[in-house]
């Protein structure tokens, strides 16, 4: 998928909302438990009752990968379902991969060739011969952490080095990574008030914003700073959304929470004339 691709759906739903597929067994329903695979009938429920409200799924991969071969056979019939069903939503595999060269390669091929996620989030620390290996592979996105909403970002991200935050050495290198120009970059919804400076470095470039909902960001202060033209945003919700009902309602009940969120994202389009 191309970011303008992206674009057209967030103007068409009317949305910019992310939402991420965290799902575990101790969390969902527990009727699901007597299925064959409790996690992707989580999934399936979830995705008919939300598509039509956001432009984007991110699995985060831990969740799956807890549970062995059982977990990444849910996966992949997770993102094979989204492929197939809705192809025009836009998948993250939020992996946080980065290794060396070789390394790399490998899994960019796992999560770009073979489950077929448009994108995948990558862990900066190793630098560029860990990231453009990812940045080879034709309409697929590379997403870098940045700043991220945990509470120990503070402990490197933010420090600074001859006078600069580490986080934004991170932004302005990678902007001459060989196909640098389809980065796009996690910021957290907690840091809000970084998106004006953020902005100065990567003015159009996407960026996947978690941390609103559970964690307490909010969406006004990432929109009254980071909002593009394009919009340039993907605000994810993950515990918010998914898990609003462990009842047999538990899809509709996300359902209303990803609506809810959506019709904040539409007003804030519509007063700045971005539909």
């Amino acid at each position: 998928m191309t970011t303008q691709d992206l674009v057209l759906q967030i103007r068409k739903k009317k949305s910019f909302l992310c939402i991420g597929l965290d799902t575990d067994l101790e969390k969902i329903p527990p009727h699901l438990l007597q299925t064959e695979d409790p996690i992707f009938e989580f999934n399936k429920a979830i995705i008919d009752a939300t598509n039509h409200l956001c432009v984007a799924y991110k699995p985060n991969i831990a969740f799956y990968e807890a549970y062995g071969i059982q977990g990444w056979k849910s996966l992949e019939r997770t993102i094979d379902y989204l492929n197939g069903k809705y192809p025009e939503q836009f998948t993250i595999a939020d992996a946080k991969r980065g290794d060396i060269g070789n390394t790399s390669t490998r899994y960019a091929k796992a999560f770009f060739e073979d489950l077929n996620f448009d994108s995948i989030t990558i862990a900066p620390y190793m630098g560029k011969d860990s990231i453009e290996p990812f940045l080879s592979f034709e309409n697929k996105h590379t997403i870098l952490l940045a700043l991220t909403s945990n509470i120990g970002a503070f402990d490197f991200q933010t420090k600074k080095i001859d006078g600069r935050e580490l986080y934004k050495e991170v932004l302005q290198t990678s902007k001459s990574y060989q196909g640098g120009q389809k980065l796009m970059y996690v910021v957290g919804a907690t840091k809000a008030e970084y998106l004006a400076e953020i902005r100065e470095i990567i003015p159009e470039n996407f960026l996947l914003v978690p941390g609103v909902g559970a964690q307490g960001g909010s969406l006004q202060e990432v929109c009254k700073f980071g909002i593009t033209s394009d919009i340039g945003l993907m605000i994810n919700s993950s515990r918010g959304i998914i898990y609003a009902s462990r009842g047999t309602d538990f899809a509709e009940a996300a359902k209303k929470r990803a609506s809810d969120l959506q019709g904040q994202m539409q007003k804030e389009m519509e007063s700045r004339d971005l539909l």
